[in-house]
């Protein structure tokens, strides 16, 4: 089945989910503002050189977890523009990706996160914009991203806090499943 006709009919299938988690009581006024205005920027990869020596590299290595090219190529290009659009290593994205959804952009878990980073729902109605679809890849990395960096700046750049924050849990087991996939598979060489 072709990779579009895929992403309609999950789309389709979506009225089917769990209701979306109400948001937690005490939402951060900054992170919500920090998401408004990352759901509203809109802008494509800077650098070409640099893209293409990146997007060789890593292609490489997703191949096997997703293997549509055209998909895989547009996947990559976008987790490199929204990690440095907020100053995070895109290495580090792809690595929370790999732990939180396996590279499968229609993953929901158990508390109804949903897409590549597992964002909550809340955050939709919480930015105003309750009609951007977490399935789309962009957005939910747009949003991943912005998540992560504002939890990696209120932890003072310490990656295990940040990383917890970010999986909604104090255990270190998750930083340290993020951190082996990062040294294992996506680690710049």
């Amino acid at each position: 089945m072709k990779p579009f006709l895929i992403t309609l009919l999950l789309g389709t299938l979506a009225w089917a989910l769990p209701a979306p988690a109400a948001p937690p009581e005490d939402v951060d006024p900054m992170l919500r503002e920090l998401l408004k205005k990352a759901a509203n920027e809109i802008d494509s990869f800077a650098d070409r050189f640099d893209a293409v020596v990146w997007l060789t590299d890593m292609s490489r290595r997703l191949e096997r977890r997703v293997p549509d090219p055209a998909f895989r190529v547009e996947l990559l290009k976008n987790v490199h523009y929204e990690a440095k659009r907020v100053g995070l290593e895109p290495e580090l994205v792809l690595s929370v990706i790999h732990v939180e959804s396996a590279f499968h952009p229609f993953a929901i878990s158990s508390a109804g996160a949903r897409g590549l980073m597992q964002v909550m729902p809340f955050w939709l109605k919480e930015i105003g914009r309750p009609g951007d679809s977490l399935f789309r890849v962009q957005t939910n990395l747009r949003y991943g991203c912005t998540i992560l960096k504002y939890y990696l700046d209120m932890e003072k750049g310490d990656r295990v806090r940040a990383l917890s924050r970010y999986n909604g849990t104090r255990e270190l087991r998750y930083a340290t499943s993020v951190f082996k996939t990062f040294y294992t598979h996506w680690r710049p060489q």
